[in-house]
């Protein structure tokens, strides 16, 4: 599926998703749930700022995932591999839960580009 249907499906499934955007390593946005351009990029931005600045912290690797949190919400995002999704929610969310429909997004937005389609298989029923 492309980016705009897995984040059509995100915030679908998950009501605690405010906005949301895809966008890859050079902060290029992929597709959004925002209708502000500016905002997308923006948040694509403050998102792979973060990243880097946690990652500024740790020794061993890159971070893969953060939330920042505030008393009016929070601030998602998660990386696998080139691409990257950040959201906003609003306060007290469900962390775990939130992080899980991220990372779903994201392999969802992935998983018709790396996976080639297979010829549907005709049944004996279908030749006669």
């Amino acid at each position: 599926m492309d980016a705009a249907q897995a984040l059509a499906d995100l915030t679908e499934i998950s009501s605690q998703i405010q906005a949301a955007v895809l966008f890859d390593e050079s902060g290029a946005v992929q597709g959004s749930t925002l209708a502000d351009e500016r905002a997308a990029q923006a948040l694509a931005q403050g998102g792979a700022d973060l990243l880097a600045r946690a990652g500024g912290f740790r020794a061993e690797g890159d971070v893969s995932q953060l939330e920042a949190s505030t008393a009016a919400g929070s601030v998602f995002v998660v990386r696998d591999g080139s691409r990257r999704i950040a959201a906003t929610t609003g306060p007290a969310p469900t962390v775990g839960l939130v992080f899980y429909d991220l990372k779903s997004a994201l392999h969802g937005a992935d998983d018709e580009s790396a996976k080639p389609k297979r010829p549907r298989r005709k049944k004996a029923d279908d030749e006669a």
